[in-house]
């Protein structure tokens, strides 16, 4: 507060903030020190001009995301029976620790019929042979932001798994392939959204396909249905389609996609099947 104080010098200045993260306290120790004159929110403005990665933040949104692959391939290869969600998301937060990393948000795993449900944080419900389970999650590195999501299931899956899974898989491939310059939000939205309607999972598809990532974890641009914001070269977004069925489960796949002058590039690369890992406790 001092320096900002020094910064802005005894006169009437206009202050532009974000005033969704300057809180309350904030102004007021500011106050204490130095009139900050008139007050603008910028925050429009600046979401606009963070729309477009610059080459040195896609490089580093690309470090982060290679982080998180490794993560994933770490965590899945010791996933087993009897861990608890609380427990396996403990392990993805030691992993990305050990990369030198921070978690891009707070770590979600979910299993079971918990995996319905797309934004439950973990709890202590141990994983139990024939459970889905859904990891979410991404690493961090300077500031900026990877999210990722990848699926399990304990012991071989059934036919219904598998089924939904190739469904939500093909929603992802084809929002993938739509995503280039000159393309509407709402055109990604749409290429996923249409495969899970003719998997009759449409109605289980409740949230919006994707949204950008950089220095927060859910920023701009947004793929929701219908939007007609236009993508651009250096936008990067989620593609995460998904299908929730009630006390089943839920799946969802997730990756990181920059928009290139030519089409797009995917961040984050690690294998998307269902990942069959030990029904055994051990």
């Amino acid at each position: 507060h001092a320096l900002v104080a020094e910064a802005l010098g005894s006169g009437q200045p206009r202050l532009a903030v974000e005033t969704e993260h300057l809180t309350l306290a904030a102004y007021r120790r500011l106050s204490e020190r130095v009139d900050p004159g008139e007050i603008v929110d910028a925050t429009v403005a600046l979401r606009g001009l963070r729309l477009r990665k610059s080459p040195e933040e896609l490089d580093l949104l690309a470090y982060a995301a290679r982080l998180t692959d490794r993560v994933t391939e770490h965590v899945l290869g010791r996933l087993r029976a009897g861990l608890s969600e609380l427990q396996v998301a403990a392990l993805l937060d030691e992993a990305i620790a050990e990369a030198g990393a921070q978690p891009s948000f707070p770590t979600l795993v979910q299993s079971g019929p918990n995996s319905a449900q797309p934004h439950l944080s973990p709890t202590a419900r141990r994983i139990a042979p024939g459970d889905l389970v859904l990891l979410d999650f991404g690493a961090a590195w300077q500031g900026y932001r990877a999210d990722t999501t990848r699926m399990a299931v304990v012991g071989e899956p059934t036919p219904r798994q598998r089924e939904v899974h190739e469904a939500v898989l093909e929603a992802h491939d084809r929002a993938v392939a739509a995503v280039r310059a000159g393309v509407t939000a709402g055109a990604v939205d749409g290429a996923a959204r249409a495969v899970l309607e003719r998997a009759g999972l449409g109605a289980n598809f409740i949230h919006r396909t994707g949204h950008g990532i950089g220095l927060e974890a859910h920023e701009g641009p947004s793929l929701d249905p219908g939007s007609p914001l236009v993508l651009e070269p250096g936008m990067v977004c989620t593609v995460e389609p998904g299908a929730y069925l009630a006390a089943w489960g839920g799946v969802r796949i997730e990756d990181d996609v920059a928009v290139t002058e030519d089409g797009c590039r995917v961040l984050t690369q690690a294998a998307r099947n269902l990942v069959v890992v030990p029904a055994e406790e051990s």
